[in-house]
């Protein structure tokens, strides 16, 4: 089985994949401090729960935006699962053209999510697509209809915003991210801040997404991920495909690519 581990800033996000299967997944705490022990006995609890161990798993891919926390995984992988992982890069052999400036600075989760994307609905389709990220920062990626990565948008994600937001209006209290009200008014704080959130998250999605639109010469698809994009998602009206385990989901296709190209991992 294939352990995917895409590290975030916030979150470790883990899959456990048996064959295009997602049989597991785990979402951990990013935490720089922990050693590769301590996430060897925390991962081998969690695979119990779902009648798993490490010695299940035979190979793994990584993408990763804390250099230090992948340097802990990578050793973990090593010592506890006996494999060398693939860990994506942008020199990584992807299937996209990529035509990034400089191509070293584009984050592997940004790549790994292009390729998901366009795999499962832009070359099928002969489409372009765009994919919205709403993590730590919200990121979004084009990707033309001929398998070329373009770019994208990076902004600030919904929960650094919430931070600053109540961290210097003294008389904002923080409430719990449900639906929005029906009316974009609200009638109250609460729903004043809910609309104002995933009501003006969802706008700005649209109103980014349109622009991507003009520049790639018509529509594309328009793919949603990230821990908040189920709540952004049904308000947002270019949004056409919601796919929580995008990341997961990409680095399981780089792997097959290079296990199919006989390659075990990219140092």
């Amino acid at each position: 089985m294939l352990l995917a581990i895409d590290i975030g800033n916030t979150r470790v996000k883990l899959g456990l994949f048996d064959g295009p299967d997602l049989v597991a997944d785990f979402q951990l705490r990013a935490d720089r401090e922990r050693t590769p022990d301590e996430y060897a006995v925390q991962l081998s609890t969690l695979l119990s729960l779902r009648g798993q161990t490490p010695a299940d798993v035979d190979a793994a891919a990584m993408a990763c935006v804390v250099p230090r926390l992948g340097e802990t995984l990578r050793e973990f992988a090593r010592r506890h699962l006996r494999c060398e992982p693939l860990v994506v890069r942008a020199e990584t052999n992807t299937g996209l053209r990529i035509r990034y400036d400089p191509p070293s600075a584009l984050g592997p989760d940004r790549l790994v999510n292009a390729v998901a994307a366009w795999t499962l609905w832009g070359a099928p389709e002969n489409t372009a697509c765009v994919v919205v990220d709403y993590g730590t920062a919200t990121k979004l990626e084009a990707v033309s209809r001929e398998g070329e990565y373009l770019g994208g948008a990076i902004l600030p994600g919904i929960g650094i915003s919430l931070d600053a937001l109540f961290d210097r209006a003294a008389l904002l209290r923080r409430v719990d991210l449900h639906a929005p009200p029906a009316a974009a008014i609200g009638a109250n704080t609460a729903d004043a801040l809910r609309s104002g959130i995933l009501l003006g998250y969802a706008a700005q999605t649209d109103g980014l997404v349109r622009r991507f639109f003009q520049e790639l010469g018509g529509s594309a698809r328009v793919i949603a991920t990230g821990g908040i994009a189920p709540l952004i998602a049904p308000h947002a009206e270019t949004i056409a495909v919601l796919d929580p385990h995008l990341t997961l989901t990409g680095l399981r296709l780089i792997h097959e690519r290079a296990a199919r190209a006989g390659v075990e991992s990219v140092v």
